[in-house]
């Protein structure tokens, strides 16, 4: 077992002895869970080989959170911070830490039902409770209405939090997941103004930065992320990325056709600013009522044309120089 590996966490559970290839043990039992896929176990040889064709990749996967159907009851928080050993969020109370776990632990933010506020490095998964009004039918027009969201990070196609980490801590899994590996993380903080949904971040007391893995562990097992397997409405569906779309395609036909008119789709189109998100979600509302930017866009697209007019603006600067010293002559 990897020498960083400590015993007893979810990386540990996964790689025990006898944890060889399996195929998901949930598949075709809830709505839930996607087509079942098996990968190798972790420290076998090259993923390509046991799927019998050179270069071959498995499937890519995500999330598919249809927010119509969320509760709000918290269960993937919990499942998540269980299953990946996140640490409690610090409260707004605040005061010495060893003074004040269990309160910290249990503080309310005092403007929501929600206790964990948004994502961060010890909330990989937060449900939000959004209180707003029905701003499209007429006879509810005015009428306070409650929406529910499980956010996660998004796993972007052009992830800007790869870009400009500088250690490789953070890395693509063979699914096409962001991963980040907390024995290579330095603590830099680059990765953090880079992430255009705000997900990722440093956490306080140990330095690192922490997100969602898409339980890495469990996916390259075969098995479905711990938010995923918690969630009892199935708002939370994982599986390939590909199977998803289609699935949120004909939910968001069949809320229309119902008469749910302002759903829509956030995050599905591979042609948008990020390149399509890894997880994507069906809304009843704007993005920014959920907290989410309505026009995402990599933050590091323009580097490559920055990069070039600071070399043009050096080149031209060192001619200058170079000339009134010449010219002096």
């Amino acid at each position: 077992m990897n020498a960083y590996i400590e015993p007893g966490s979810p990386v540990a559970r996964a790689e025990r002895p006898g944890a060889g290839s399996t195929t998901d043990p949930t598949a075709g039992l809830a709505g839930n869970v996607g087509t079942p896929y098996t990968t190798p176990m972790s420290g076998q040889t090259e993923r390509a080989a046991y799927l019998g064709m050179p270069g071959e990749r498995p499937p890519r996967l995500g999330f598919f959170t249809d927010t119509s159907l969320c509760i709000g009851c918290k269960a993937c928080e919990v499942a998540c911070k269980e299953w990946n050993l996140v640490p409690a969020d610090t409260g707004p109370t605040g005061g010495n830490p060893a003074d004040l776990d269990e309160v910290r632990g249990m503080d309310l933010l005092g403007m929501s039902y929600d206790n964990s506020g948004a994502l961060g490095a010890s909330t990989w998964r937060h449900v939000a409770f959004i209180e707003t009004e029905h701003r499209i039918d007429a006879a509810q027009q005015g009428d306070v209405r409650w929406l529910m969201s499980s956010n996660v990070c998004k796993h972007c196609t052009h992830a800007a939090c790869l870009d400009v980490c500088p250690t490789g801590a953070l890395m693509r899994t063979e699914f096409d997941t962001v991963y980040v590996q907390p024995d290579v993380c330095n603590g830099c903080g680059y990765c953090v103004p880079a992430c255009p949904y705000g997900v990722i971040d440093i956490r306080p007391g140990d330095g690192r930065a922490f997100k969602c893995t898409l339980c890495y562990d469990r996916t390259k097992d075969g098995l479905t992320p711990a938010c995923a397997q918690a969630c009892p409405t199935e708002s939370i569906q994982f599986g390939p990325l590909e199977e998803l779309r289609e699935r949120a395609d004909r939910r968001l036909a069949q809320l229309h056709a119902n008469g749910v008119p302002e759903a829509r789709l956030y995050g599905r189109d591979p042609d948008d600013g990020v390149g399509g998100d890894g997880a994507f979600f069906l809304l009843l509302d704007e993005p920014e009522v959920y907290g989410l930017p309505p026009d995402p866009v990599v933050t590091t697209r323009d580097l490559p044309q920055m990069w070039r007019r600071a070399a043009v603006a050096a080149v031209g600067l060192a001619a200058a120089i170079a000339g009134s010293f010449l010219g002096r002559r």
